[in-house]
């Protein structure tokens, strides 16, 4: 697959809603996908491009002068596995560290949660360099456990 990396770029709402949607298996609460549309537009954001269309996406937000974490990130199911979720983060990651950020950090579903596809995105932050931290009831709920995942940069 031929495919393009843009940004960062500004004011990405729409294409992140577009993607969040037609990923209910990551992002199925209406609420959540708002919440992603109405904050992405303010938050550097990455764009994945196949024959002029977008069809991943990588969103980063900055906490404090030494770290940011990936807020959200989608790549459409037509186009995973092609190395795009790669490529995105690779490319979020050139920009923190031009940015002098020294860490990354990634919430995700953790793995007192049994869910397949959380699995799968565990996985692929684990093959990145990313590292459990600490998993919390507190952040999402009880039956949604929060995995916040570091990286040094």
């Amino acid at each position: 697959m031929i495919f393009t990396i843009e940004g960062p770029l500004l004011g990405q709402s729409s294409a992140c809603e577009r993607i969040l949607r037609a990923l209910p298996d990551w992002f199925g609460i209406e609420a959540v996908i708002q919440g992603y549309a109405a904050t992405v537009p303010s938050l550097p954001t990455f764009l994945a491009r196949v024959d002029n269309q977008t069809v991943g996406f990588l969103s980063l937000k900055q906490h404090n002068p030494y770290a940011a974490e990936i807020y959200v990130m989608g790549v459409l199911p037509a186009s995973q596995h092609g190395g795009l979720g790669r490529a995105l983060l690779e490319k979020a990651e050139g920009y923190a560290k031009n940015q002098q950020i020294e860490y990354l950090q990634v919430k995700t579903l953790g793995s007192s949660n049994d869910d397949a596809n959380y699995a799968k995105t565990r996985a692929f932050y684990a093959a990145m360099g990313f590292r459990p931290l600490e998993e919390f009831s507190q952040i999402w709920g009880e039956n949604n456990p929060c995995l916040i995942l570091v990286k040094k940069l």
